[in-house]
């Protein structure tokens, strides 16, 4: 009998802050491939139109409102959905924040409301879902790192140490759980075409020009980009896979620079 290696039938998948943007897309494309859709938000009403949509492009899902920064919250959320949903067999932490400012000008409060939500976060949910994985023997872990994990940039000093952090984050837990047969993987996008990027995407923004330059695949991503490496990192085709980052880029972390059409 043949198997299918990316088939998520039956698994429940848990992706914090997948209320619009990418997680939505990554959320998506584990629905397609069978999984029950769980998500978190600080707002109802974004969870309840989230919820919305999902279901209107046929998906089974499912939303909660709590504070993934909050232990205690977390641990009520993940119980709420183990007993109303099913129990979370693939977790994506996707939640998290940018600011943008200069590091001569941030404030510590606002840099370290960044690492709480982009790299202590990762670390309150995946710890309390692993529990109930270990029990069950087995479980999914995909922490939404950047290019950030890898490269600064001017005003995101915050940011990029935050993902830096949860890529040497991801590397423990799966040092720690893979024996518990947990994998625990990254993955890190690119520039994608979204709304929040739609202001910069025009032709003849200078931005524009250097993302489509910069980029080998001459390009900015689309959302879709990122459904196979979610699947893909969700399913039992990866089995063996554990501690990686998979980087969603177009190539941009593979050069300096787009090559030149010149032999």
């Amino acid at each position: 009998m043949s198997i299918n290696l990316f088939d998520l039938t039956g698994k429940t998948a848990l992706v914090t802050g997948a209320v619009h943007g990418l997680g939505m897309a990554m959320a998506k494309g584990l629905g397609n491939a069978g999984a029950k859709i769980v998500v978190n938000g600080l707002s109802q009403d974004a969870i309840d139109a989230a919820v919305e949509e999902y279901k209107a492009c046929g998906l089974d899902a499912y939303g909660y409102v709590f504070d993934v920064t909050d232990e205690a919250a977390v641990i009520k959320g993940i119980k709420t959905i183990e007993a109303e949903v099913a129990p979370i067999d693939i977790l994506i932490n996707n939640a998290g924040i940018i600011k943008r400012t200069p590091m001569i000008d941030m404030e510590v409060a606002d840099f370290t409301a960044v690492i709480n939500v982009d790299l202590i976060s990762p670390f309150i949910v995946s710890k309390n879902v692993a529990k109930g994985m270990i029990e069950r023997g087995g479980g999914k872990i995909i922490n939404i790192c950047s290019m950030m994990s890898e490269l600064g940039r001017d005003s995101v000093s915050a940011y990029a140490a935050a993902k830096g952090g949860l890529k040497m984050l991801t590397k423990n837990m799966a040092t720690e759980w893979a024996k518990y047969n947990i994998q625990t993987n990254g993955i890190g996008p690119g520039y994608f075409a979204t709304s929040q990027t739609a202001p910069i995407r025009v032709d003849g923004h200078p931005f524009n020009e250097f993302i489509i330059n910069r980029t080998p695949a001459a390009r900015w991503g689309d959302p879709e980009d990122l459904q196979g490496a979610a699947v893909f990192l969700s399913s039992k085709a990866s089995d063996f896979v554990n501690g990686h980052v998979v980087y969603v880029d177009g190539g941009i972390l593979a050069t300096i620079g787009k090559p030149s059409n010149e032999n």
